[in-house]
């Protein structure tokens, strides 16, 4: 019992090694543990009620959008995969093979998806074949494999989770509308429900999907300089229609191939959530998709009554958000330490001068700030500070990120604040892959991608000095 009554372990400082806090977060928190199978995790109880609450936003508002889901085969058998080759070579040096059904070697191999692309396009074929067909707005929610060789839970892992979509349309018009507008939907869920400032834009040739015409992106920066891709929007033309003969009747009676489109965001963004929020005492959650937003704390539970109504309580605010009352016997430091850790929005404390007052202590977990609050407008008071805790986590965020953007003019400046200023660089590139690829090798940096919103630095390319074409976002990612 006293093993079970110590305060709750204590977290490598970021400042300290940001590579272990990470992992003591996602461990201590509870979100996932290591199994036994080389690169995959075992998502725990809060881990999948965090991504759960991710899955279900994001559902929302694709199913608003009039998108449906479906679920495609886990297998890939090898020729379908070989239809596309722009696409089968980008993905060759991660596909697992299934080679064997029992005891008997296949006479085809199966891929172990890591992408549903040829899948839809299959199933697409044979459902498509007029113009009163389209659109087709599908979206999937699964698992995919990826023989990834470094791994670290959520941020790279060889079997993740995620959501594809996949859809057809008639029109190259109809097509790119449908790829900025996911990329909107993406940017706003990001910035609004998960508080994390994001930069869109395109990424060049030598970074898009394997197979696109053109794929855009939100690229978030980390609390360590780094940025993380966070969603991924990408038109495909018609490429794949023609390489697995999808075709419809047009209007005009003609027959036509549709365009297509692709976009996905990966569990990997509940580690965008730990390394843009947390702090050295864990996890700090946004609270639109914190598991737990309010978690009660009945102070002297041993009095008469608190407990009863710190339970009163929790029935009564839950059908507006997701409480928790913790009615154990450890001590109420150790409780405090426990939801800092887990990062939840709002404690509520109450004790018997509280009830004899008719009021409520709430702390938000971003700043700690305590608030007294009558419990008669108790929902009310609850809601305003959930909502300052989202506005706080997203200034804060943006403000970082803003400190740790730098702008750069000639190859030694963008080699010394690669090397010194961790960050976002933005500097001008004339648009040759040879440029792209001096800057990865001589500064460790890459091409995160051509913002949307243009900046004019300078006249000329930050690697080699002819006339720039974009001002381009670079830095080091995970």
């Amino acid at each position: 019992m006293a093993e079970q009554k110590k305060m709750v372990e204590e977290i490598t400082s970021m400042e300290e090694d940001f590579a272990k806090w990470y992992t003591d977060v996602v461990k201590k928190a509870e979100l996932a543990s290591y199994s036994c199978v080389r690169g995959c995790m075992v998502v725990r109880p809060y881990g999948t009620a965090l991504w759960e609450n991710i899955r279900d936003n994001l559902d929302r508002r694709f199913k608003a959008l009039g998108h449906e889901n479906v679920m495609m085969p886990l297998f890939i058998p090898e020729s379908l995969l070989q239809k596309e080759k722009d696409h089968v070579e980008g993905f060759a040096p991660e596909v697992a093979w299934v080679t064997h059904g029992g005891a008997e070697h296949l006479q085809e191999r199966l891929c172990v998806r890591p992408t549903s692309e040829t899948l839809f396009c299959d199933h697409y074929a044979q459902v498509i074949h007029s113009y009163r067909d389209l659109p087709k707005l599908y979206n999937q929610w699964c698992s995919v494999v990826r023989w990834e060789k470094t791994t670290r839970p959520f941020l790279r892992t060889m079997e993740f989770f995620w959501q594809e979509g996949h859809t057809m349309h008639e029109t190259a018009e109809e097509a790119l509308a449908e790829t900025e507008r996911m990329l909107n939907v993406y940017a706003d869920f990001c910035e609004h429900d998960l508080a994390i400032p994001v930069v869109k834009g395109r990424k060049t040739d030598k970074e898009k999907f394997a197979g696109a015409e053109a794929t855009y992106t939100i690229e978030a920066l980390m609390h360590d300089g780094k940025a993380l891709q966070s969603g991924t929007s990408h038109y495909f033309g018609d490429g794949f229609a023609r390489a697995f003969g999808i075709q419809f009747t047009g209007r005009d009676n003609t027959l036509q191939y549709p365009h297509q489109t692709s976009w996905g965001m990966s569990s990997r963004i509940i580690g965008a959530i730990i390394m843009t929020h947390g702090d050295n005492n864990g996890l700090v959650l946004p609270p639109a998709v914190a598991p737990v937003q309010v978690v009660i704390l009945p102070i002297a539970m041993h009095k008469e009554g608190v407990l009863d109504k710190a339970l009163e309580l929790q029935k009564r605010l839950s059908s507006t958000f997701r409480v928790k009352v913790d009615s154990s016997d450890n001590s109420a430091g150790w409780k405090f330490s426990e939801y800092e850790m887990k990062g939840v929005p709002l404690r509520l404390e109450i004790g018997p001068k509280d009830i004899a007052n008719n009021q409520c202590v709430l702390v938000r977990r971003d700043n700690r700030g305590k608030t007294f609050v009558s419990l008669d407008n108790l929902e009310e008071a609850i809601a305003a500070q959930l909502e300052a805790v989202r506005a706080g986590l997203y200034a804060k965020a943006l403000a970082r990120r803003e400190e740790m953007t730098y702008s750069v003019k000639t190859l030694d400046e963008l080699k010394d604040a690669a090397e010194h200023r961790p960050g976002f660089l933005k500097a001008m590139w004339c648009g040759d892959l040879a440029c792209e690829e001096k800057l990865k090798e001589e500064a460790g940096v890459t091409s995160r991608c051509i913002p949307f919103e243009q900046e004019h630095i300078s006249d000329t390319c930050v690697c080699c000095g002819k006339p720039a074409k974009h001002m381009l976002y670079w830095g080091k990612a995970y």
